[in-house]
């Protein structure tokens, strides 16, 4: 199972505001912050954008946050209790 981490970084001298979203060891994604969409909405599009680079936009997301970033989990394929295998 995968997890995009996804990090508001506030403006700079010569940026604004940019969100950033990031899997493991592959290229990351920043985009700008949209003032229009919510702080959720931008975290959601930063991670978008990123499994739109990876080739993953086909797969079902659910995002959750802690108090420093966003966490966006690929849900496909969903796993039920009973496909387990038992030790």
């Amino acid at each position: 199972m995968r997890a995009i981490i996804t990090k508001y970084l506030g403006p700079s001298d010569t940026k604004g505001s940019r969100i950033k979203a990031s899997v493991d060891d592959l290229p990351s994604v920043t985009i700008h912050y949209d003032d229009a969409l919510s702080s959720e909405q931008n975290h959601v599009a930063a991670a978008v954008a990123l499994l739109d680079r990876l080739g993953w936009a086909d797969r079902p997301l659910a995002t959750g946050c802690t108090d420093a970033f966003y966490v966006h989990v690929l849900l496909d394929p969903v796993v039920r209790p009973d496909q387990l295998r038992r030790p």
